[in-house]
């Protein structure tokens, strides 16, 4: 298991991810008309995103981009933190602020989302140089508290409205509960990164697998609700 781990674990990641995103744009006709339209395009820049990440294994071994050994850029937490940690948070705050119907839940959501974004650039720009080195737990922490905000607003809309008699044809709930249990099964990881060294590869392999499971999970789950769902007038 652990040397598949390491072998296959971004394949199987990147795969499913871009199943999700080529999924959406083949059927992009049918959301183009709702909010949902945004959602296929965020999965598209995930996808790319990922791809650039992965720029790292072309340092190694006297890769194309072995230039950047020495430099800052050897490895992509910065890359991860801009993208995933700090981008990701951003447009589901302005997805739930398009699908929320309570003025003070997307009020609630869209202020978080300013606050989270001046506290990011703030905190990043105090620790310039961990930046590079590692990702920061507070982030992680704030970014996963207004995911669960986003998720459990809509429950409650859902709850309290006609929708509840057909959420299983909903695309935002099942985007809503991928969100809500990817957050929730990677979260308590962030507190552990700290004792995260080469030296301790029982607690790698456990990582890589828990993330595994969680991004599989998260991105087969969009590729369902896609094919499954109903356009939705927002």
């Amino acid at each position: 298991m652990n040397e598949f781990l390491l072998e296959y674990k971004n394949t199987l990641t990147f795969s499913v991810e871009i199943l999700a995103a080529v999924t959406g744009l083949l059927l992009y006709k049918k959301y183009k008309l709702t909010a949902a339209k945004y959602f296929i395009w965020f999965l598209v820049y995930l996808s790319i995103c990922d791809f650039l990440g992965s720029y790292v294994k072309y340092i190694k071994n006297d890769g194309f981009l072995s230039f950047l050994k020495d430099t800052v850029f050897v490895r992509n937490y910065w890359w991860a933190t801009l993208f995933w940690v700090i981008g990701a948070i951003l447009f589901f705050v302005f997805y739930y602020s398009k699908i929320l119907k309570t003025i003070i839940f997307k009020n609630f959501i869209k202020y978080s989302g300013y606050t989270f974004f001046i506290f990011s650039f703030t905190y990043i720009v105090f620790n310039w140089d961990d930046y590079f080195k590692r990702y920061f737990l507070v982030l992680d922490v704030l970014g996963a508290t207004i995911i669960f905000l986003c998720s459990i607003f809509y429950f409650i809309e859902t709850l309290q409205s006609d929708k509840i008699l057909t959420f299983y044809k909903s695309l935002n709930f099942y985007i809503s509960s991928a969100i809500f249990i990817w957050w929730l099964i990677t979260t308590p990881l962030v507190f552990y990164d700290v004792y995260n060294s080469n030296s301790d590869w029982n607690f790698i392999f456990l990582k890589w697998q828990v993330y595994l499971f969680a991004n599989i999970l998260m991105y087969l789950t969009f590729t369902f609700a896609l094919i499954w769902c109903k356009p939705e007038n927002d």
